[in-house]
């Protein structure tokens, strides 16, 4: 249990420390923002801090803190070290700053933040990048929290030929549409406060139930890290590939890139860029706070043995905790705040995909007709993916996979550019922000595509091998890069 309470002091504390660097380091200051200055009652819209950090955490907290954690749990205590520290100086570091410099530059949506900071042909990458990924996150963002309505609150099959599972999936799809459709304040401004009680429940809950029920947790000085031999969390490290297989496996609680689509959407609502540190920067933390807690009711629950340690069971893991900590009606409600994550995050990924379409084609989006006729062609495709991975045997974990990489795969573009800002507003001194996340990430991805039997099939040598030497392209044309838009920028 110490080992968890080290963690959680070094993400609050860390957090304190560093948002503040942060914060220093951007300069927010009184100007008027995107919300008042382009306001159009649909997508710039003003709204109270206390909502936007809401929305934020809702938006960007998917399936990912709770299944990632949970199976990335069984590398060890390690990871109650590695997920505050990877969080404070990366996956908030990059929420904050990719939500400030898209509010800074009015309102844009990453795109548009890409293009500005790199040039067309990065440009063009990401547009297809992202596109495919919020494609993904929509499917599997209707998939997760439909199989788990289905199978743990409804006590129904979940199979791909039972009515129910398909009334479920309708429920959550026609919900994604409106929240796509209408303007932000209508659906989501609304419905999202419910969706946060609901959420802080959950988590809240699983971490005092941790407390009252004494779950056993491993230790990161023990010998051996196994409690009485239940599972041997330190075979499972040695064996694992730590690097990189935990640090894609534990996406949102760390580092997501898909949260810099959902951090621009929040730039076009707030009224103050000073409200940046505790809409973007500590409502990554709260994720991490979250991700944290999953890990320890899984490691408790298995080391009860009342689950087997089996990453492909991450989801029956959920309910096993909640009505394990919660009691059944208790267990109940927590689940639904499990539910509520990935509908929260699904929603707005689609909405961003909307956005981002319609500002790379020019589409205009001014009424529902038209946000409904360019969100028909999306949705059309959200479904023929959903089919696909339902249908088939291994869809769904194919899925899965390609999701969790391009989710980590994203976040470099959003580094690349912070880096460039960094340079073209005299505060080069501070690239090694986010050259220190982006090069650790890079080198991740790489290495894990590069052997990943989805990807390029190598041996693990040589994935590392081409790893380290792509990370340190990645990070010496960065620096160089932005050093030259810094000179030609004083020249001009």
């Amino acid at each position: 249990m110490l080992t968890f309470l080290i963690g959680l002091a070094v993400l609050v504390i860390g957090a304190m420390l560093y948002s503040k660097l942060c914060e220093k380091v951007f300069g927010p200051d009184d100007r008027k923002t995107p919300a008042f200055t382009k306001q159009d009652g649909v997508d710039y819209v003003p709204m109270p801090k206390w909502k936007n950090s809401l929305i934020n955490l809702l938006n960007i907290a998917g399936t990912g803190p709770i299944l990632g954690p949970i199976q990335g749990i069984l590398f060890g205590p390690i990871a109650f070290i590695t997920i505050p520290i990877g969080n404070v100086i990366g996956g908030a570091f990059h929420d904050y700053f990719s939500g400030m410099i898209c509010l800074r530059d009015g309102g844009s949506q990453m795109p548009d933040m890409v293009k500005r900071y790199t040039n067309k042909g990065v440009y063009w990458i990401y547009n297809v990048f992202v596109c495919l990924l919020l494609l993904l996150v929509g499917a599997v963002f209707i998939y997760t929290p439909g199989d788990i309505a289905a199978t743990q609150v409804f006590g129904f099959s979940g199979e791909a030929t039972a009515a129910s599972t398909w009334v479920i999936y309708a429920v959550i799809f026609f919900y994604y549409l409106a929240a796509t459709v209408f303007p932000i304040d209508a659906i989501i401004g609304r419905i999202y406060p419910v969706f946060g009680a609901i959420l802080l429940f959950s988590a809240i809950g699983v971490f005092i139930g941790i407390f009252a029920k004494g779950y056993p947790l491993v230790e990161l000085w023990d010998s051996v890290w196994s409690y009485n031999g239940v599972f041997d969390y330190g075979g499972y490290f040695a064996e694992g590939h730590f690097l990189p297989v935990f640090f894609v496996t534990v996406a949102c609680g760390i580092l997501s890139g898909f949260h810099s689509t959902q951090t621009a959407i929040i730039s076009r609502t707030m009224k103050s860029e000073r409200e940046g540190r505790s809409t973007f920067y500590y409502m990554m933390i709260l994720e991490g706070f979250i991700a944290m807690v999953w890990a320890a009711g899984a490691m408790g629950v298995y080391n009860l043995g009342l689950q087997e340690a089996d990453s492909s069971l991450a989801t029956g893991t959920v309910g096993i905790v909640c009505k394990d900590l919660l009691g059944n009606v208790g267990g109940i409600v927590a689940l639904l705040g499990v539910i509520v994550l990935p509908i929260t995050s699904g929603d707005t990924a689609l909405r961003g995909l909307r956005l981002t379409i319609a500002d790379t084609l020019h589409i205009d989006q001014s009424t529902n007709s038209k946000r409904l006729g360019l969100s028909a062609v999306i949705y059309i495709l959200v479904a023929g993916i959903l089919v696909w991975a339902k249908f088939v045997p291994s869809g769904f974990s194919v899925l899965w996979r390609y999701f969790a990489w391009a989710n980590q795969t994203l976040s470099l573009f959003a580094f690349a550019c912070i880096t460039v800002w960094l340079f073209e507003n005299g505060k080069g001194k501070w690239a090694w922000m986010p050259l220190i996340p982006g090069t650790f990430y890079a080198f991740i991805t790489i290495t894990f595509i590069a052997n990943a039997k989805i990807g390029f099939n190598i041996p693990w040598t040589g994935a590392y091998i081409i790893g380290a030497v792509l990370a340190a392209v990645y990070c010496g044309l960065l620096f160089w890069y932005g050093k030259n838009r810094s000179v030609s920028k004083l020249r001009a």
